[in-house]
Order: C-alpha cells, then sequence, then structure tokens
C-alpha cells in the first residue's frame, strides 16, 4: 500500500533548510579548523620560548656558578689567613649580588652605567662628607658589562678603603667616564686624590688579576698606575661591547 504524498513545498523547505545546515556547518568546520591551526602555532611558539628561556637560564647559572667558583678558590690562594679569605669573598659575592640586583631591576636586558657607579659606590661612601665625586654621560649597557663593571668597581673599592685614598679621612675618588664618538669607545677613569703615598705591589694579586680580566672580557685595555699622588685605574672598551644591539 502506498504511503501518504509529502506535498512539494514541503520537500522544498526541507532542503532548503538541510542545505543551510550543511552550509553553516561547513562555516563553522573552517571556523574550528582555523582556530585549531593558530592554537597549535601558539603553542608551538610558547613551547620554544620556554625552551630558550631555560637554556639562557641554564647558561647564566653556569657563568655565575663559574664566577663563585673563580672567586672562593683565588680568594683562597692569595688570603693571608681564612679571616682576610671570608672577607675578601663575602665582598665579591656582595658585589655579584649587587650586580644581579641591578640586572633584575632591569629585567636582565641591560641597566643604566650611572647606576652601576653610584650602586657599587654608596656602599663606601661617607653620610659626613662625600668621597666620591661621579660624573659622565649615561648610557644602557648589557647585563654582561653590568657586572663586570660592578665586579671591578668592588675590587677598587675594597682596595682604597684599605690601602688607598679612603683609608684616610681626607682622601677622596673621582670616577669620570668620556665617549669617544668618532672612534666608538668609552674611557673611565677611577683616580685616587689625598690619600697616602702610593707604592706599587710587590705580587700582583687576585684583585689586579680579576680587573684585567674582566676588562679584557669587555675587548677593552686596562691600565693600573701606582702615581705616588694616588692610584689611577683605566679602562678604554668599544662601545659595542657595553651597549645593547639595536
Amino acid at each position: 500500500m502506498a504511503g501518504p504524498t509529502i506535498p512539494q513545498d514541503f520537500l522544498k523547505a526541507e532542503n532548503t533548510g538541510l542545505r543551510l545546515l550543511l552550509e553553516q556547518a561547513g562555516i563553522d568546520a573552517d571556523a574550528l579548523l582555523a582556530q585549531a591551526g593558530i592554537d597549535a602555532r601558539e603553542r608551538e611558539t610558547a613551547d620554544k620560548l620556554q625552551k630558550l628561556i631555560l637554556e639562557e637560564l641554564h647558561h647564566r647559572i653556569k657563568n655565575t656558578l663559574a664566577t663563585v667558583s673563580a672567586i672562593a678558590s683565588q680568594s683562597l690562594r692569595t688570603a693571608t689567613s681564612i679571616e682576610h679569605a671570608q672577607q675578601a669573598i663575602e665582598s665579591r659575592l656582595q658585589a655579584l649580588g649587587r650586580a644581579h640586583d641591578l640586572l633584575l631591576q632591569a629585567r636582565w636586558s641591560n641597566a643604566s652605567l650611572a647606576h652601576i657607579v653610584r650602586g657599587a659606590t654608596e656602599p663606601y661612601d661617607s653620610q659626613d662628607a662625600v668621597r666620591f665625586s661621579i660624573s659622565g654621560p649615561d648610557i644602557a649597557i648589557t647585563s654582561g658589562a653590568v657586572i663586570a663593571l660592578a665586579m671591578t668597581l668592588n675590587e677598587l673599592c675594597t682596595n682604597t678603603t684599605k690601602f688607598g685614598a679612603l683609608s684616610v679621612p681626607s682622601g677622596r675618588v673621582e670616577i669620570v667616564w668620556t665617549i669617544d664618538e668618532p672612534l666608538q669607545r668609552l674611557r673611565l677613569l677611577w683616580t685616587e686624590k689625598d690619600g697616602p703615598a702610593v707604592q706599587a705591589p710587590t705580587r700582583r694579586s687576585f684583585g689586579t688579576r680579576l680587573m684585567e680580566t674582566l676588562g679584557k672580557q669587555l675587548n677593552g685595555d686596562v691600565d693600573l698606575a701606582y702615581q705616588t699622588s694616588g692610584f689611577i685605574y683605566s679602562l678604554d672598551v668599544p662601545l659595542k661591547s657595553l651597549k645593547p644591539p639595536n
């Protein structure tokens, strides 16, 4: 027996509705596929960024541990007593910590040269009378240069308070840096004045070797002048070793 006859208008309406549903489904599928592609690319980018961050962190930790190891080893080797070694190690590790604090504030990208100089000398300055005269154009420098300069300044500050200008009330230190634009170099001068008479040491200490090594790390030239009127440290370094890439 034949079934009921379905009106043509109803079939047309059903077909139209089915066609619209299929078209909508196609649009949704395309959108979902596109979204899935974006999510996949974002996940891949996030994974690559995480890997890069972990590799950079690993690299920085290794460098820091190597620096700490060298500080401890050389400080113990040249110390005249356990107490002297302890003081030397603590002072250098504190300087390293201050350098890392500066980098953390600058998000490990770069930091202000003037900020580094003032931060390194502040613990050794006097509240009653300013012992440091600091001047020079401010520039942003890379993380590696921050650590090298902070460690160098700590050695200079430690030495001057023990043996140099700041070991007497009248002594003072002048820190000046200039930029040679045509040659694209920076020259920093540390000059001690009004202190006791200076004599060149009979042997090269770890502090001296450290300052020379740190200067070489920046592809710079380091000079230590033990003049009778006062000790002078000079650093002549290419700007490209200090400034972050554009």
